[in-house]
């Protein structure tokens, strides 16, 4: 699907990295904007760049989707306000790094209920009305971690094999529908997710990354072509091809490597 203005382009997470990116990627194609995120003052001011640049309408949503209630609330204060939401970006997670026996078990259960629960419920809410429509499209942020096991962040990796297993099944249901979906699988990153995940000294953050801006242009880009799975950066694409041919004891053993410090 191509851009247009009469579009309304919904972002979670667009406070900051590949959320910010990619909002910045449809604000130059014209369309209109719903930026969510907890973080309000980056939102406005976010908001105010893409209105000044792009003279596009950007509406502000802060929201927490750790909380069962957002999305539903999301939903429903844009339907209040008449708002049609064309183009879903789930974009909002995180990451935990460390061992699941370890690590807190209430920010593990907060990590499925942003990177998995709230994106099928966002999706769930918006996407019957595309379908109706015949029109509109999901781009979910995968990772190149959903196509391996993940020791050392076994829920963050499991919660993106959800969002692309998720994004391939309903691209295939949605087939000849006239709504797109797509799974953005990025590498490593240049972001904040090594210091929100605690991973900062770990191999994981330390290999060669691209910036969010690289990963939100091939993101867009390939969105608007109507792929389905783009896994961002050569590197990336040749070590998915690898793992496709590896056993998997061998992976688990080098992704355990990977995520040490």
């Amino acid at each position: 699907m191509s851009g247009t203005s009469n579009e309304t382009v919904l972002i979670t997470g667009a406070s900051s990295g590949i959320g910010l990116e990619l909002a910045r990627c449809f604000a130059a194609d014209g369309s209109r904007l719903v930026l969510v995120a907890r973080n309000t003052a980056a939102l406005e001011s976010l908001a105010e760049e893409l209105r000044r640049m792009h003279g596009v309408e950007a509406v502000v949503l802060t929201a927490d989707l750790s909380l069962l209630e957002a999305p539903n609330g999301i939903f429903s204060e844009l339907k209040g306000r008449g708002i049609v939401v064309d183009v879903l970006v789930n974009n909002a997670g995180f990451g935990a790094h460390g061992l699941f026996s370890e690590l807190p078990l209430q920010r593990q259960l907060e990590m499925i209920q942003v990177n998995v629960a709230a994106l099928a419920e966002l999706t769930g809410l918006f996407l019957p009305g595309m379908v109706k429509r015949h029109f509109g499209g999901v781009l979910n942020v995968a990772s190149v971690a959903g196509f391996v096991p993940g020791p050392g962040m076994a829920v963050y990796y499991a919660t993106k094999a959800f969002a692309l297993s998720f994004s391939e099944g309903l691209a295939a249901e949605l087939d000849g529908t006239g709504v797109k979906i797509m799974a953005l699988c990025p590498g490593p990153t240049e972001t904040n997710f090594g210091r929100v995940a605690h991973a900062n000294g770990a191999r994981l953050v330390r290999v060669a990354r691209m910036s969010a801006k690289e990963v939100a242009d091939q993101g867009h880009s390939a969105f608007r072509s109507g792929r389905t799975v783009v896994v961002s950066g050569w590197k990336n694409r040749l070590l998915v091809l690898l793992v496709r041919l590896m056993p998997r004891l061998f992976i688990r053993r080098i992704v355990k490597r990977f995520n040490g410090s």
